[in-house]
């Protein structure tokens, strides 16, 4: 875990990768809370039996949204700020799912940071690189541009 201090320090790390995260499973009982919680069920998801059949590697797959879902959940343990009143997703620039997650796999969260703008109220908007990787496999989930903005 990096502990920044203030917002405005994140300045300094522009351009750098701030860290990865541990790695997480993704395993059927959160494919399947997940296709839950949005309505998609599609089978390549839930329908083990048959992805066991008709998937290439016989797996059910995770949703997309799934895997971006986990990049706040793992990057609160990448990076923290100690002096900030609160912090706000600010949405995505890019994002690209590049490959399938089997169910079972174990993921992680590379975060690098490439920029750090002030906004009104002594924000900083924060411009992260995300890499969501799958372990053992050269390509990676996910790689999506996303912002934040943290206030002190």
């Amino acid at each position: 875990m990096r502990v920044i201090e203030y917002p405005k320090d994140m300045k300094d790390l522009v351009g750098q990768e701030i860290g990865a995260s541990d790695w997480v499973t993704v395993d059927q009982g959160m494919i399947d809370k997940f296709a839950e919680a949005t309505g998609d069920h599609q089978w390549i998801h839930v329908d083990v039996e048959r992805a066991k059949k008709e998937m290439p590697g016989g797996k059910t797959i995770a949703h997309g949204f799934l895997t971006l879902s986990l990049v706040p959940r793992l990057g609160a343990t990448i990076w923290s700020i100690t002096h900030r009143s609160r912090g706000l997703n600010y949405g995505l620039n890019k994002l690209r799912f590049t490959a399938p997650v089997p169910v079972d796999s174990r993921v992680r969260l590379r975060q690098k940071l490439l920029a750090a703008d002030d906004v009104k109220d002594n924000g900083i908007r924060l411009t992260f690189e995300n890499t969501i990787d799958i372990e053992g496999r050269d390509q990676p989930a996910l790689v999506a541009e996303g912002l934040s903005i943290v206030f002190p």
